[in-house]
């Protein structure tokens, strides 16, 4: 019998992190302990960015909106997997599926997306300095986050789209503890080769222009940093971009970790294992990244806790 797409495909199972039952108490504390802390680290940023009438410039308004993406973006996946082991079970719908793999790309992108306009941001701000705040208008700021969320929005509709043609197999399991696109697509019965040109493609394009824009961003604003005479000035000009150059590390660094040692490996499993890292550990660390380097923002965050 031909397999098919239809009603009797009600849902797929995720395999997650570990089968072994004495590890789910631990892994369960783990991703709790981690899911609050990006929830509550972000969420700090974010209300004592929007607080602050001193922090209502480009870098920060940018920075308030990565805060909120990098919640939404965790809180596509953990809940669902926290859940799943305190019922003990394994189960997603499959529309479940589906609009977890259309949040994890749109938010995913988003991520992408706002670290390469805190790079134009940065670049502006140390090439231009004389004309930043005229550069870096209100308008133009809120027209970059737009297209931030239209370029997402775009890009997570067309993958969805593509995966709701799929007909699959009887076996429905995904050997990682959320929906990747890949895996599901890879369970597919059907012709995939118009699903993988379309994933290779919009990660090629989205993906390397966005960093393209950071490098040649920080290439001006390494020439420019060499142009300065004094230590004391090359020194402020680099500790303003600072902060965003460990977030931008931090992301890429993990995302083509996981996809290489995937790649090279061909283990699901590691594959899963690694993710972690760009969905959980990269948004939970963003805050301190953020907050430690930067003296305004520590500043405003002991405001905000006093006035709590």
């Amino acid at each position: 019998m031909e397999p098919g797409n239809d009603t009797r495909i009600s849902e797929f199972l995720l395999l997650g992190i570990s089968d072994e039952p004495e590890l789910q108490p631990l892994i369960f504390g783990l991703f709790l302990s981690m899911y609050l802390i990006t929830v509550f680290g972000n969420l700090l940023i974010f209300l004592t960015i929007s607080s602050n009438p001193h922090l209502h410039t480009p870098m920060y308004f940018f920075l308030s909106n990565l805060s909120f993406v990098d919640i939404c973006f965790t809180s596509t996946t953990v809940p669902k997997m926290l859940w799943n082991i305190h019922m003990q079970s394994k189960g997603i719908t499959y529309s479940g599926c589906i609009s977890q793999i259309y949040f994890l790309l749109l938010f995913a992108g988003l991520d992408d997306f706002l670290l390469t306009v805190m790079a134009y941001d940065r670049f502006v701000a140390i090439c231009h300095p004389l004309h930043y705040m005229v550069i870096m208008n209100p308008r133009l700021c809120g027209l970059l986050v737009l297209v931030s969320w239209v370029m997402s929005a775009l890009n997570s509709l067309l993958q969805t789209l593509m995966t709701l043609r799929l007909s699959f197999c009887t076996v429905l399991e995904i050997p990682h503890f959320f929906c990747e696109l890949n895996q599901v697509v890879q369970l597919a019965c059907s012709d995939t080769f118009l699903n993988d040109m379309v994933m290779y493609l919009a990660a090629g394009m989205l993906g390397g222009a966005s960093l393209s824009g950071i490098l040649y961003s920080y290439s001006k604003i390494v020439s420019t940093i060499r142009e300065i005479t004094s230590a004391q000035g090359k020194y402020k000009a680099f500790s303003t971009c600072a902060s965003h150059l460990s977030a931008v590390s931090l992301f890429y660094c993990t995302v083509l970790g996981v996809y290489f040692s995937s790649a090279g490996t061909h283990s699901s499993h590691s594959s899963a294992v690694a993710s972690v890292m760009y969905t959980v550990v990269t948004p939970m660390l963003n805050p301190f990244i953020y907050s430690l380097r930067n003296k305004d923002i520590k500043r405003a965050l002991r405001r905000y806790i006093k006035k709590i």
